[in-house]
């Protein structure tokens, strides 16, 4: 791929995919990297310092305003090649609620970040993926052309849930793979796939320190996966390891 925009890389997952794609024999010509305080992001910051195809991006992506002015920024260093990848990584989880003790607020806030802003992203995002798709129409789906990945989780599964609770995080996962789906449908004639995945559990902030991945291992295999991945997928809910789940 020419180029990608992950959401999120200040720390977790969204930093372990930046590293696993510099790891790569050939990295993304373009690496565009969202991060809501750029202070707050040393680790990015100083990846940034040694090596120039990172270029950082500060946003707050609630505000939806300045979506504008982040497409104008890739646009300007892309040009006519446009955008491969947009990875939807930027995402809440909060804490495990049963639903005596679940908040208006709390899911508000998660549908919000965590399926609210992807689609509003695909949306702004759709003329430079459209571009990259034309540039790459000798490609076939997938990353080579033209591609959105959404992260979403296990628990978004309805047929894998058996625990019940986590009203929030459950309810804007499965709601970010009905977006994804619709995505499939609508940007299939530009040949642009679009795919849901699960990055599996893993130790990070989110994930808690008894995941029984590492932030490495998952990426790694992330980075792998969204490479194979294809017209056969398009509008597929995936595992890291590229495994189909089930809705």
């Amino acid at each position: 791929m020419n180029s990608i925009l992950i959401t999120g890389c200040n720390r977790g997952l969204g930093l372990g995919l930046v590293k696993a794609l510099l790891n790569l024999p050939q990295p993304p010509q373009h690496l565009f990297t969202t991060c809501r305080n750029r202070e707050q992001a040393k680790e990015l910051e100083d990846l940034a310092k040694n090596h120039s195809n990172i270029h950082i991006l500060e946003i707050d992506l609630r505000n939806f305003d300045a979506y504008d002015k982040l497409v104008a920024d890739i646009e300007g260093v892309t040009k006519d090649q446009g955008l491969n990848v947009l990875f939807n990584n930027a995402g809440i989880a909060p804490k495990s609620a049963r639903i005596t003790a679940v908040r208006s607020q709390e899911l508000l806030d998660t549908l919000q970040t965590n399926t609210v802003v992807p689609i509003m992203l695909a949306k702004a995002c759709l003329p430079l993926l459209k571009k990259a798709a034309k540039a790459n129409e000798s490609q076939p789906m997938g990353v080579g052309r033209a591609a959105i990945i959404n992260m979403s989780s296990i628990l978004g599964s309805i047929q894998g849930n058996t625990d019940g609770g986590m009203y929030a995080y459950r309810t804007s996962k499965s709601a970010l793979n009905a977006a994804t789906k619709s995505l499939s449908v609508d940007l299939y004639p530009q040949r642009i796939m679009c795919v849901s995945l699960h990055p599996g559990w893993v130790k990070t902030d989110m994930g808690g320190s008894s995941a029984p991945l590492d932030v490495p291992t998952s990426t790694g295999q992330i980075v792998q996966t969204i490479s194979k991945l294809g017209e056969k997928q398009n509008g597929g809910f995936v595992n890291y390891d590229g495994t189909p789940l089930a809705w």
